[in-house]
Formats: structure tokens, sequence, C-alpha cells
């Protein structure tokens, strides 16, 4: 029987400590020959790199001097990775948990569907773990939108099928080492967002598909980095990154209608906080 190909997954920490050990906590029983987990550390000051080579022996770590964002840093870790050269990596954000076998299924798509260029999980909210983060996304540049499928909805079959789909979070990214190598790995013009809908932009152009994989679980604490997905800063970088993600592509009336969409999403996260906020009624 064949050895199962070499899989590499890069979890980027930047000041994410408690976040960053129960990720590892989740991806220490996968570990194997054919299983790597390499931690990239974005210039912590939290003694993030510490706590992992104290913790985890079996993980390798990558610290880097400063931070390079999250595409510099999981580029940087992909560039290491390839010393050992894994044919499938998984890129995956420090505030997850994964299911035993996310990682395993992930690549199966990859494995079994030559046309699949990027394989994501379905992501489901941490504190609410049958609540649905992430079954897919929409892209429509033109349209100035770029959004989840599911979000907040419960899981049920709706979301049980293997589907094609527009982009795939960066939250959790599994792709085929060659292919991310020859289209050039994430573009580090981004700030913090949307490199993950250009790189799925650009697997999409290159001819192959974004599949979204529902037997692949990972739960996500949603806007760690900020502590509320209305954060204004991560608006106002969230939505330069849109006006360059619009650029890039040549979206131009999406200059225009962006705004319209910016207020439709941040309504309907308004509508859906009011609506699961307690009433005090017995």
């Amino acid at each position: 029987m064949n050895a199962p190909p070499l899989t590499t997954v890069i979890v980027l920490n930047w000041n994410g400590k408690d976040d960053l050990l129960r990720c590892l906590g989740s991806l220490e029983p996968l570990l194997s020959e054919r299983l790597r987990v390499l931690v990239v550390d974005n210039g912590s000051t939290d003694n993030s790199a510490d706590a992992v080579r104290q913790r985890f022996s079996g993980v390798e770590l990558l610290a880097l001097e400063r931070n390079l964002g999250y595409a510099g840093g999981n580029n940087a870790g992909f560039r290491h990775a390839m010393q050992k050269n894994p044919e499938y990596v998984v890129f995956l954000n420090n505030d997850t948990v994964v299911a035993p076998d996310a990682v395993a299924r992930l690549t199966a798509v990859l494995r079994d569907d030559s046309d699949a260029g990027i394989a994501v999980p379905e992501i489901f909210y941490m504190d609410d773990p049958d609540r649905i983060w992430y079954a897919g996304g929409v892209v429509r540049l033109g349209l100035g939108l770029v959004r989840h499928e599911g979000i907040r909805e419960l899981y049920g079959p709706a979301y049980a099928r293997r589907k094609e789909t527009g982009y795939a979070t960066g939250c959790c990214i599994a792709m085929r080492s060659l292919d991310f190598e020859r289209l050039g790995g994430f573009d580090e013009r981004f700030g913090m967002y949307c490199e993950d809908v250009d790189l799925s932009l650009r697997v999409r152009k290159a001819g192959l598909t974004v599949i979204c994989e529902p037997a692949a679980r990972v739960w996500h604490r949603v806007s760690a980095s900020y502590g509320s997905s209305m954060h204004p800063r991560k608006i106002v970088r969230k939505s330069a990154a849109m006006l360059y993600l619009m650029r890039k592509h040549r979206a131009w009336s999406g200059f225009i209608l962006y705004p319209f969409a910016l207020l439709l999403q941040a309504a309907g996260a308004l509508l859906h906080r009011i609506a699961r906020k307690p009433t005090g009624r017995s």
C-alpha cells in the first residue's frame, strides 16, 4: 500500500498564544511523517513561540522577526515548508479547531479531482458549534459584493453537499503545492483582507475550481483579531482591500456599488445581533 502524500499544515500566528495552543491541540493527534504542522509566528510579543516549543515538540516553528501580514507570513511559511517538498499545503488560521478527519478530507478532494485547485472546509462558529460561518463564497466584484454563503444559519441538509463555489476563505485553504507555487502564492500587496478572494479568482482564471467540502469541518473563533466583525478598524482595512481587489481585477463598477453592499452587510449583521440579544424575559 502506498504511503499517503506528504501534507504540511501552515498555522499563521500573531500574538494569539491561547488560540494557537488550542488549534495545535486539535492538530497534534494528526502528526506523522506524512503530515507535518508548521507554525509561522509573525513577530509575536506574547511568548507564543516559546509556548509552542514547550508544549508541542512535534510541531515545527518558523519565528519571523517582524509581522509580515497574512500574505507575507503564509508565503514565508510556504517557502520554508517546500524544503521538505510536500504535495499538499493547508493554510490555517490560529483561531480555529479542526475535526480529526478535516485535513484528510480536504486533500482527498485535491487527489481525486484533477480540476480542483482549492479545497475548503465548511466552517462553524466556535461559540455556536452548529451555526455556519462559511459554507461557500459568493464573489461579484462588478457589484462590489463578496460574502459567505450560509453565514449564521444552522447546519442542515442544504449545506451537506460538496459543491463548487466562488471563493475560499483564508481561514482554511488546501492546495497542491505546485499550484500555489505556479500561481505565485498570496499577493502581499493586500493589507490584511481579500488575499483569499484574489487567490481564488486566480485559481479559477487558471481553469481550476474552488470546492467546498462539507464533510471537512473547522470551528473558528470569529474576529479574534479585533473582537468584533463590525469593529471600525476591521471595516476600514476590509474596504481598502476590496478597493484594491476590484482595481486589480478591473471591476470598475464595483467602486460605485461597493458602499451599498457594505451598508447591506452591516445592516444584516446588526439585525442578527439584535435578534440574538437576550430580552430579559423569563
